[in-house]
């Protein structure tokens, strides 16, 4: 079964490890990843014009991958701008106010709201949507700002954006990278979504508890001295409906957002199907609350909440598309990129790679589960949580193939730890979101976010290996 491992091979291998030590550095990887990409593929052809043409295909072919990601995350930003915009968000969460009586309440009751509304409008919308309306709640009943901002933090860029469970798109990238369908790479991070999100979300609390008895936490631990703009979008902005016709949508958006689960369930819809309904019934929700509060303004106003969304998306995948280009390469992109154009006996750049690592290097469970949880971790050090997970996949399916099973598992672990690192919880740079909307410095939040989160992963990282 022996694999001819050729330049391309150790070219794709060297510029992986670039990849890495730049993140680690903390700088920009698209540069090295169109020097890459152009490197194989002037190695494969032996032609310039070629090669620069492979590079802009290779973009072509990532939007082309991640269009529908890029698609359903710009709709749902867009509707849930209006939603905010006329206060229906204030009303859909007002309810949880009567709950939170305390400060465990708030924080347990924060996050779990957090977690659902990320789950279908991702975490950033999600911040603006939940933090202005329950975060004066949180800090009259003696929850700190900063302990607002971890709950935030750890339960919607952690626990709902790691499994991503609705929206789908973290295991669309980490799926197509490793190979798997999107509901292999679902099913087998649900345990360990579950593991790092009871152990990271319990011993923040414990720590929070410790720290205000101990009174080094305070109600002003932690302040931004910058004023919260997120929240002054909403000062600024005049209610557009009646309050009747707020309680009308706050009612039906969870309603129809509710059937849409429940439709995924009963016509088993997944990926792009689920994403799509998703999609679609966002922006008839966008339409329709937009030409009731606009009135003869709505198709005007339509456009530009749309404009608006899009921007946001094509801002955040920005720097993922030229490194999503550079890792289809290592699978069935390279055919599409750069023709044919591998060794006959080739099953592509990272099955060549899991088979000659196989004969090189005993690889265990154990191993591949700490390299695949260190790798995750280092390419979220950039701070996008998802311009990584693309590698976290192609190693798992390279390392699956030395070991022989764990592919999904694996592939799973890996994007946990990228979007856990990188997707908001460590990366100061990341936390703006929720730093932002309750007022408190990044930092302080990234520090307070570092001791959970690192003792999630390791308990994480043992429990997959027993799931290999």
């Amino acid at each position: 079964m022996g694999v001819e491992l050729t330049a391309l091979h150790w070219i794709y291998v060297l510029f992986i490890l670039f990849i890495i030590g730049f993140m680690i550095m903390r700088r920009d990887t698209t540069l090295v990843c169109i020097i890459g990409i152009f490197l194989i593929a002037i190695t494969a052809t032996g032609s310039v014009s070629s090669s620069i043409s492979s590079v802009f295909n290779s973009f072509i072919y990532a939007i082309t991958e991640l269009l529908s990601t890029i698609l359903i995350i710009s709709i749902i930003v867009a509707m849930s701008r209006i939603l905010t915009i006329t206060g229906i968000n204030d009303v859909m969460i007002s309810p949880f106010a009567k709950f939170i009586k305390t400060p465990a309440l708030a924080y347990w009751t924060i996050g779990i709201v957090m977690m659902v509304i990320s789950w279908f409008f991702w975490p950033s919308p999600a911040v603006a949507l939940l933090g202005a309306v329950l975060l004066p709640v949180a800090i009259r009943v003696g929850l700190p700002a900063l302990g607002v901002a971890v709950a935030m933090n750890l339960f919607g860029h952690g626990i709902a954006l790691s499994g991503d469970f609705v929206i789908q798109a973290a295991p669309k990238l980490t799926a197509d990278a490793a190979g798997l369908p999107v509901g292999d790479v679902i099913s087998a991070s649900i345990p360990l979504v579950i593991v790092m999100g009871a152990v990271t979300t319990i011993t923040a609390f414990i720590l929070l508890k410790r720290d205000m008895k101990l009174g080094k936490l305070t109600a002003s631990t932690g302040l931004s001295p910058y004023s919260n703009e997120n929240s002054s979008v909403q000062k600024e902005s005049k209610p557009l409906l009646s309050l009747g016709q707020k309680r009308f949508f706050a009612i039906l958006i969870p309603i129809i957002f509710a059937a849409n689960v429940a439709a995924m369930y009963v016509m088993n819809l997944q990926g792009g199907d689920a994403t799509a309904l998703i999609g679609g019934t966002s922006i008839f929700i966008l339409i329709i609350i937009t030409l009731i509060c606009h009135k003869n303004k709505g198709l005007e106003k339509t456009t530009n909440y749309l404009i608006s969304g899009f921007q946001f998306g094509f801002k955040v995948f920005g720097p993922v598309i030229p490194i999503a280009a550079f890792f289809y390469l290592g699978d069935s992109g390279f055919s599409a990129i750069i023709g044919d154009h591998l060794p006959a006996s080739s099953h592509g750049i990272v099955n060549d790679l899991g088979v000659g690592l196989a004969a090189l290097v005993p690889l265990s469970k154990e191993i591949s589960a700490i390299t695949l949880t260190v790798v995750g971790a280092i390419t979220g050090l950039d701070g996008s949580g998802f311009s990584g997970i693309s590698l976290a996949g192609s190693i798992a399916k390279l390392f699956a193939a030395a070991i022989g099973s764990g592919a999904a598992t694996l592939t799973a672990l890996g994007q946990i730890a990228g979007i856990w690192v990188g997707g908001g919880t460590l990366i100061p740079w990341a936390l703006i979101p929720a730093a932002a909307i309750c007022n408190v410095d990044p930092f302080e939040l990234a520090r307070r976010n570092l001791i959970p989160v690192t003792i999630g992963l390791i308990v994480t990282t043992i429990v997959a290996m027993f799931l290999i």
